[in-house]
């Protein structure tokens, strides 16, 4: 049932929309001509509309703008060199100080036109960046699609928010239209044709392929976005595959610039940041007791003014979504090179990367954990090698993402520090590093004791090896002291002495590796000065005794 919508609404003169979907890459087969999954997109290809993007550090000093010294001084210095890498020109810069990311971008796409279910009559928004974020020895890639649009109404921008961002319907309407998803949206080219529409309306779809595949369909016109990556539970074949890592809602991040956001009450807040949906006007999405703490859970007030001249700016985050929300009339607020809105494009679009990609890259080694983890036979010794090695792969990955990518802190600045760590709780990032660092370590533990064990073994046996050993180097050893002088003897009779001696000595080395387990023990309890004469005769008892094969039936 759809909610009931007002007949006046709230104005917002300017709204921006930034999309971040992560997803995990699969492993590139092997002989694959890859070594890294990026690769795949810089090749020229007439089925490849990705492009990767230049560096701004790397060309002309005279278009490096003010935005970018802000956004680069916003971070601490380890932050810096994990955003933008270090050294000096793209003459002399090694590759030890590139950026670990890598950055591309599609220009085919120009609008997207959104139709929703309360109304026919379809709404263009602008496609601002359509980019692919690929990080280095991390199989995580995220999608980033920046939307802009002037004079719509809140409950317009309430559902853009709360529909756009679907990669498949979670049920369907009585309708056959897809619940909680946009009627309908297509990808409008530089040209105004269509290039992609999606197709939320076709159940039957997504049933056949979760009934097959066990894993969901990703909607027509997001697959096109990705291309030429193709999902990995399909027929399509393609070097570079992934799948989802998430939950289908994607996370993102909303800017709203409106003559007077004071107008705007708790619950039109409460539907923003929380991302629910328009709804009756002064109407809580929630109950008041779930609502309770609102304020202090997802609202960064420290600039927000209500009862003042001039509002202020007011930030929200709930982990899933950050919100900016302050007036139209603020030029400050407005600005694109200076304000608060190239922070928004920039600084704060990547205080909402980092932690989300956290996320997705720890998710992911939990999933290569799980799989590594389900194709284990204990049985089988070849399974076995490759749980080992599979679990020895993530630890090094894990390690590399711990010193690489992982921090606590990112800025020293009060608001960025303040609103990572809302994100961080929000996501719960830090609980999720914790768990699979021991869970990590449990099998790295696992490992060493399995191979600890394995040596002792192998000690074991060997020095019981050495011990049979002693007596067929004594007893050889007679031969080079002359006590049966055969050294001017026939040819035969040297080769009669010396089978005669050789023999033995395999035979024995031969039983000594076979029994060496219950040598070992006999050994052990000969040596023990505890046991009596007749205990230590019956340990000899087992070396001499045949192991009965187990009956059958």
């Amino acid at each position: 049932m759809q909610p009931t919508m007002p007949t006046t609404e709230q104005g917002v003169n300017h709204f921006r929309q930034i999309l971040l979907w992560p997803l995990q890459l699969m492993p590139l087969p092997e002989g694959s001509p890859l070594q890294h999954h990026h690769q795949l997109l810089e090749r020229e290809a007439a089925d490849n509309p990705w492009r990767e993007l230049a560096d701004e550090f790397c060309g002309d000093p005279e278009q490096f703008h003010e935005r970018h010294y802000s956004e680069f001084v916003t971070f601490l210095p380890y932050v810096q060199r994990f955003l933008y890498g270090e050294g000096g020109g793209q003459e002399n810069r090694s590759p030890c100080g590139e950026s670990p990311i890598r950055v591309f971008r599609r220009h085919d796409v120009a609008k997207v036109r959104m139709t929703f279910k309360e109304s026919d009559a379809p709404i263009n928004f602008e496609i601002v960046h359509l980019d692919l974020y690929f990080f280095y020895d991390i199989d995580v890639v995220i999608l980033v699609v920046e939307i802009a649009a002037d004079d719509l109404e809140l409950r317009q921008v309430q559902e853009a928010l709360y529909r756009f961002g679907r990669a498949y319907p979670p049920y369907w309407d009585d309708d056959g239209s897809g619940g909680h998803c946009l009627k309908r949206a297509e990808w409008i080219s530089t040209e105004g044709e269509v290039l992609a529409v999606s197709d939320y309306e076709k159940r039957s779809k997504y049933l056949a392929f979760v009934s097959r595949f066990r894993a969901p369909c990703i909607s027509s016109h997001w697959e096109f976005l990705l291309r030429p990556l193709v999902l990995h539970h399909s027929d399509e074949e393609g070097l570079v595959r992934y799948r989802q890592i998430e939950y289908h809602r994607m996370p993102l991040l909303a800017y709203l610039a409106l003559d007077d956001p004071r107008t705007l009450s708790r619950g039109d807040f409460a539907r923003l940041v929380l991302v629910t949906g328009a709804g009756k006007k002064g109407s809580l999405p929630y109950s008041d007791q779930h609502l309770e703490g609102f304020e202090a859970q997802y609202c960064f007030d420290r600039f927000w003014h209500p009862q003042a001249e001039q509002p202020g700016t007011r930030l929200l985050s709930c982990g899933h979504a950050f919100v900016m929300v302050g007036s139209a009339l603020d030029t400050y607020f407005t600005g694109l090179e200076k304000g608060l809105l190239g922070q928004f494009r920039h600084q704060f679009f990547l205080l909402a990367l980092i932690p989300h990609f956290h996320k997705a890259a720890l998710l992911m080694l939990s999933d290569r954990l799980v799989t590594a983890l389900n194709r284990l036979e204990i049985g089988n010794a070849e399974s076995v090698k490759q749980f080992k090695r599979a679990i020895r792969e993530i630890l090094e990955v894990f390690l590399r993402f711990s010193h690489r990518y992982w921090f606590h802190e990112i800025s020293d600045q009060a608001q960025a520090r303040a609103l990572f760590r809302m994100t961080r709780e929000h996501l719960g990032t830090e609980a999720l590093y914790t768990e699979l660092r021991e869970e990590i370590q449990d099998m790295s533990q696992y490992l060493d004791s399995d191979s600890l064990r394995r040596q002792a073994n192998t000690v074991v046996r060997l020095t019981v090896v050495t011990t049979a050993g002693l007596v067929a180097t004594i007893t050889t050893g007679f031969l080079g002291i002359n006590l049966i002088d055969a050294a001017h003897d026939e040819l035969f009779d040297r080769i009669l002495f010396f089978a005669l001696v050789a023999i033995p000595s395999v035979m024995l080395t031969g039983f000594a590796v076979v029994k060496s387990k219950p040598l070992s023990d006999f050994l052990e309890a000969l040596s023990d000065e505890r046991l009596s004469h007749r205990d230590k005769l019956a340990a000899v008892l087992p070396v001499w005794r045949r192991k009965r094969p187990p009956r059958l039936g």
